[in-house]
């Protein structure tokens, strides 16, 4: 894109001041400029009305699951499909972990945060770990991709490769970049952050398959032969991941994608449900939910809309090619974004001052003809690192990961 390309597009938008500074660039800094601005997709209806993005939810209805009980009925049953899946290389792993240890009072990657006490032990070591219990029991490496962002990619790969990829084969670890979405300030106009750089944010969750798509992995994917994806987060601790139990449930079920639940431990508690919407499986936020939906109840008293989710996914390779291109839907952040203002001053917001947009893999759920339920103990499989203190903090996933034998 050359600058008069660039002007006349920017123009056309109302964003023509990404090139105030333009002409006190060195050459190489207006080539990157022009290089973020022919990204940006200004022609989207984010940058045109916001209230366009509220998302039109559609008749919600419970969704029953694979319960405990049931699974330890059929629990071999399950591990031995599972296990055949992972050794013949039909499994892949992908890991979420663009994001920084901000909330923790930590500035690197989350993944690099030490739940130590009397030892090192990382919360990408904790991960780790859990994946070759279950590539040692199946005697195969399952091919591990790696979600970074621009902000922590090369502090991420730097430190994995320093720790020798805490046992793992670096022949099967995989990175890719997540794409990113530009903020915008209360009046829709997009940020800078310098005089050459605009306001690029990670684009939430639900972009984790395009971003591999991106960087070329699918290829890897296809010449592998990988036809499951496990998707999870990088800040659940005791995330148990390609798990042959519920691998092996989700394939012998005949659905297209299966999802990690728990029982909520009450009504109230601020957890996504897996659940139907318009008869297809979606996730209903806890605060999307009405008193009804909170309080309904089945006719042996369980809570109807009980099986919270904790982001840890199972997808079918070839109906996940289907969403590609696919406009996903973007919800809307209200942040606190430090931007350089029209004089070159960098400001630093004490409120929030702009939006950020960002996917959710909560809506690729809802792209699926059918998900699997998967129930899993929340004591054994669910320790988030979410907070500095209090709930879903350092010092609970500490807690749980001693009550399961870790030693810190």
């Amino acid at each position: 894109m050359t600058y008069e390309e660039a002007l006349q597009y920017l123009t056309a938008h109302g964003q023509e001041h990404l090139l105030r500074f333009y002409d006190n660039l060195l050459p190489q800094q207006q080539e990157k400029l022009l290089e973020q601005i022919a990204g940006l997709g200004l022609e989207r209806p984010q940058f045109r009305d916001r209230s366009a993005l509220t998302q039109k939810r559609g008749k919600f209805s419970p969704l029953g699951a694979l319960t405990l009980e049931e699974i330890r009925a059929n629990e071999e049953t399950y591990r031995k499909i599972g296990i055949e899946a992972i050794q013949n290389a039909k499994v892949g792993a992908v890991l979420l972990a663009g994001g920084q240890g901000s909330r923790l009072g930590f500035d690197h990657p989350k993944g690099m945060f030490n739940m130590g006490k009397t030892r090192e032990l990382y919360i990408f070591q904790c991960l780790i770990q859990n994946l070759l219990r279950v590539t040692n029991e199946a005697s195969a490496y399952v091919p591990l991709m790696i979600m970074t962002s621009e902000q922590n990619d090369a502090e991420t790969r730097a430190f994995l490769k320093e720790h020798n990829y805490f046992g793992y084969s670096a022949d099967n670890v995989h990175f890719f970049k997540q794409e990113t979405e530009p903020a915008v300030d209360e009046a829709g106009k997009v940020l800078m952050s310098a005089p050459d750089q605009i306001v690029l944010s990670p684009n939430g969750n639900g972009g984790w398959f395009s971003s591999m798509q991106r960087a070329g992995l699918l290829k890897t994917v296809e010449e592998i032969g990988i036809e499951w994806l496990n998707v999870f987060a990088v800040d659940n601790v005791l995330q148990q991941i390609a798990d042959p139990v519920f691998i092996g449930a989700t394939i012998a079920s005949g659905c297209a994608s299966g999802g990690k639940v728990v029982s909520k431990a009450a009504p109230d508690e601020r957890v996504g449900v897996l659940c139907l919407e318009d008869n297809k499986p979606s996730i209903v936020e806890y605060y999307e939910m009405t008193e009804e939906m909170r309080t309904l109840r089945n006719a042996d008293g369980s809570l109807a809309y009980r099986f919270g989710v904790i982001l840890n996914y199972l997808f079918r390779v070839d109906a996940l090619m289907d969403t590609l291109g696919s406009d996903f839907p973007l919800h809307i952040a209200h942040k606190k974004i430090p931007y350089l203002n029209q004089d070159g001053k960098f400001i630093k917001p004490e409120e929030p001052n702009g939006y950020k947009f960002e996917t959710l893999v909560l809506d690729m759920v809802h792209m699926q003809d059918s998900c699997l339920a998967f129930e899993v103990e929340r004591a054994k499989e669910f320790a988030p690192v979410k907070n500095a203190t209090g709930v879903d903090s350092v010092e609970t996933a500490q807690a749980l990961l001693e009550q399961n034998g870790v030693v810190l």
